[in-house]
This record gives structure tokens, sequence and C-alpha cells, in this order.
């Protein structure tokens, strides 16, 4: 297998930052690309915040952060980006047409043994990928938000992917201490997301219903089995309950559970009242904020810091 020097990712936003964050921290070169020259500047402001959040954490060294962008080349040509890259992310909007145009422009820039990887969340890639010449080196390698600190990267093998490209990624993204999952069919979703969606249709439906308040639902999640599955997964907890007990459970509460195909009104209302949460300073909770995203910035800080304290105690080996 062909050695993986050089990686690039390709979009600099919310998730293409912490990925390109995470590749420089454990010594590889690497390329972030995006259209908007301010965006960059951004993306490369964050990585400094990010870092420096490790610091004050334990988790990184200070004389190190320079070191780390320094590795970083920020760029606004693809060609650039991807040119003699082993390994590429491709990190942009969930846009099929936007995806299939990327991959098309990149094929004509990549060498023969290069991974194309995207770190679409829902999205086919022997779809948009459909114009590469080496079907064979496509895979999903969808992260998680934050990407810079969640273990968890789902590999999601396309309809042509290699067993090689699968082993390389893998073996890639575990040196990097992430935590591969395989995917072995292309589904809408994956995994995480369709798990999480399912919950997230429940509690929009025990709101909607009056069942409970925002701040109860969610601290009744915290405080549960959300505390509980970052030590034991969810079929792990079924055989600790005993299975012939959730029999039973999943008997009696199915029927009650909520089965809607379409967003709930509690939702929907928010949306088109321009409510899109931290963002805006409000969704269903509000946010202190004058600058737009500034009481958002604060409450990702303080949610990063205790991601980390958790990471260092149930990931000790991961940094």
């Amino acid at each position: 297998m062909r050695e993986i020097n050089k990686v690039a990712v390709v979009g600099a936003g919310i998730m293409g930052h912490g990925i390109a964050q995470n590749f420089a921290r454990h010594g590889y070169d690497t390329s972030l690309y995006d259209v908007d020259e301010d965006i960059l500047q951004r993306a490369h402001e964050s990585i400094r915040s990010n870092l420096e959040t490790f610091v004050q954490a334990g988790m990184e060294k200070s004389d190190r952060v320079d070191p780390i962008l320094a590795r970083i080349t920020l760029t606004t040509s693809l060609r650039e980006a991807v040119d003699g890259a082993d390994y590429i992310t491709e990190a942009a909007p969930e846009d099929f047409d936007l995806k299939a145009k990327i991959y098309r422009e990149m094929d004509g820039y990549v060498h023969g043994e290069a991974i194309l990887a995207s770190n679409t969340s829902m999205l086919s890639i022997s779809g948009f990928g459909g114009d590469v010449e080496k079907k064979g080196n496509l895979i999903v390698a969808h992260w998680f938000n934050p990407p810079h600190i969640v273990p968890v990267v789902e590999l999601v093998m396309g309809a042509h992917t290699t067993e090689d490209t699968y082993r390389r990624t893998h073996r890639l993204l575990a040196s990097i201490g992430k935590t591969p999952v395989k995917v072995r069919k292309e589904i809408p979703g994956f995994l995480v997301n369709r798990i999480q969606t399912a919950m997230f249709r429940e509690v929009l439906s025990l709101l909607e219903q009056g069942v409970a308040s925002p701040e109860d639902l969610d601290s009744a999640v915290k405080g549960s089995f959300g505390l509980r599955l970052g030590v034991i997964g969810v079929l792990e907890t079924m055989d600790l309950a005993g299975l012939d007990l959730m029999y039973k459970g999943t008997k009696y509460l199915y029927p009650f559970i909520d089965r809607s195909l379409e967003p709930q009104k509690a939702l929907v209302e928010k949306v088109e009242n321009g409510q899109l949460g931290a963002k805006t300073g409000r969704g269903f909770f509000d946010y202190d904020t004058e600058a737009g995203s500034a009481g958002g910035d604060s409450k990702i800080k303080s949610r990063d810091k205790k991601l980390l304290e958790m990471l260092r105690l149930l990931y000790p080996s991961r940094k």
C-alpha cells in the first residue's frame, strides 16, 4: 500500500478546519482549500483557538501550536490543494451537484493512487463521485462535530470502494487517534445519523405534546442514558439489562413511539420564524448574543472543554 504523506482537505467550514487540525497535529502536511480567502482566515483562527483549548485542557503543549499551524497550507486553488496529495477529504456543503463538480475537477489533478474521501453525512459517494475514473479510490469518511475531538469516523463503502482503499483509510485515521467504524452498506444517513435522528424525532414529539419542557428533556437525556452511553453502547446496554426485559419493554412501548414521516411542527415553526438556534440567538433555548454567533461561540467553547475532559477519561490513549 502506498504511504500517505500529504493530505488535503477541501472545504474549510465547520467540519473542514477541524479535520485539517487533526491531520496537522499528528505530523501530516495538510493543504486546506476553500473558495473564499476570508473563510480560510477564519478557519486558521478557529484552529488556533481550538489548539489553545487543548493546551488549557493539558492535552497539547503550548510550544507545539505554531508548528502545527505551520503544517497547514491555506489555498483558494483546488489544483494546488490536491496536487501530490495521497489522501483528500472533501468537506463541502451537502449539495449533490456541488460535490459532483468538485470530484470531476479533482479527478483531473490527483495521482492514480490518491484516496478521495467524502465527509458527507447522507449523500451517496457512488452517485456524486460517478465521474471519477478510479472509483475504487472513493470512500466516505464521515466525521462528527466537533471533528477535532469526537473519536469516531464512519467509513462507508461505496459501490466500488476497494478493500485496499478501506484499509489505507482505516490505518491513516487510526494513526491520528480516531476510531474508524466500518459501514458495510451505503444507506441514507449511515449509522450514527439514523440512530440520532430517531431520537430527535421522539424528543420533538414529546416536546410538541407538552410532555416536558426543553430544559427537562435535555436534562433527562444528559443525566441518564446520555451519560451511560459513553461507557457502554446500545446493544451492550440491552445485554446487561437482559434481553427478555428488553423484549417486554419494546413490545409494550413500540406502539406509542412517534412514527412521523415529516418534521414536527415544533421544529418547522422555529425554522419558519428564523429561530435557528445559537447562530441566531434563539432556538429551543435563548442565547446571550449581541454579534450574531457570539453566544453560540461561547457555548461551543464550553462544550469543547467538557468533551475534552470526557475524552481524556474515556479514551486515555487518544490525544
